[in-house]
């Protein structure tokens, strides 16, 4: 399918080839896309280093350094926008003459509102904002999307299949909730790591050297993450319940992981709330 959703005359534009847009292009180009049909379009091509590598990683792909050096005879199907927050202003009017009355906008960036899209390519855009996260370089990522309202069922599938190439989607109704997708999933990752860390150091902490303690740390959540993904209809609850014996040590550990005054459950809910409301922030 990904064959014939872009071609070298209605190609793809990928905005930006960091960690996060060198994953989707991965992705994109194992799930048939043609590297004909995909432009690259990176700042920091400009230095000699980043060209050099950058050829190298993907020999076959359109690789420019601004918009203005796309060829005038094609008809841009989809840019997807992957830098930075920061480079917004100075990137995206340079990305304009590019469009068409029907270019699908897709857009990484966390904070980046669809107003502020707008702003600098004008009303009307088709525009999709997405917030996957960092196992998308793994291709276990997961993916939430919204879209404006003037983009199509069709659209929403090509965005659907491109976000798909890095792990799962899931769509929200309305744009503030991104902002809860990426305090969730988007910022995710970091809390699991950061779990991981804390049973480490508890263990080492009750007697078992360092590299032990992280050894099985490490191999507890991505162990329970495998046991999640071959039991995609069974809840994380009922799995915790299966478990927990009566009375035995993951009752009484549980007893104080989800103690009433200062359980998990109300750091966790702090956490994304924190997240949340600076997903708001930056988005102005």
């Amino acid at each position: 399918m990904m064959k014939t959703l872009f071609s070298a005359d209605a190609p793809l534009v990928l905005l930006g080839c960091g960690n996060m847009g060198g994953a989707l292009l991965d992705g994109w180009l194992k799930s048939g896309l043609q590297a004909d049909a995909v432009y690259i379009i990176d700042p920091a091509l400009t230095e000699k280093a980043n060209r050099a590598e950058m050829f190298q990683a993907f020999p076959e792909a359109n690789i420019i350094a601004r918009a203005d050096d796309l060829p005038a005879t094609i008809h841009v199907k989809a840019i997807l926008v992957a830098i930075k927050p920061q480079m917004m202003a100075t990137v995206l009017p340079s990305v304009k003459p590019a469009l068409n009355s029907d270019t699908l906008l897709l857009s990484v960036a966390a904070g980046t509102t669809i107003a502020n899209f707008e702003t600098y390519l004008g009303s009307g855009i088709k525009m999709i904002r997405t917030m996957p996260n960092t196992p998308a370089a793994v291709g276990k990522g997961i993916t939430g999307l919204v879209a404006s309202s003037n983009v199509t069922d069709d659209e929403k599938h090509v965005a659907e299949l491109l976000m798909q190439a890095a792990g799962e989607t899931v769509w929200v109704e309305n744009e503030a909730l991104i902002n809860v997708v990426t305090a969730v999933s988007g910022s995710g990752p970091a809390y699991v790591f950061h779990l991981i860390e804390c049973l480490a150091a508890a263990a080492e902490n009750e007697g078992l050297p360092a590299d032990v303690a992280e050894e099985l740390a490490r191999h507890t959540i991505v162990g329970a993450g495998a046991l999640l993904e071959n039991e995609p209809l069974t809840s994380a609850g009922v799995l915790r319940e299966r478990v927990t014996s009566p009375n035995g040590t993951t009752a009484a550990g549980l007893d104080a992981l989800m103690g009433v005054d200062c359980g998990l459950g109300g750091l966790i809910r702090e956490t994304v709330r924190a997240a949340r409301k600076r997903g708001e922030e930056l988005g102005g």
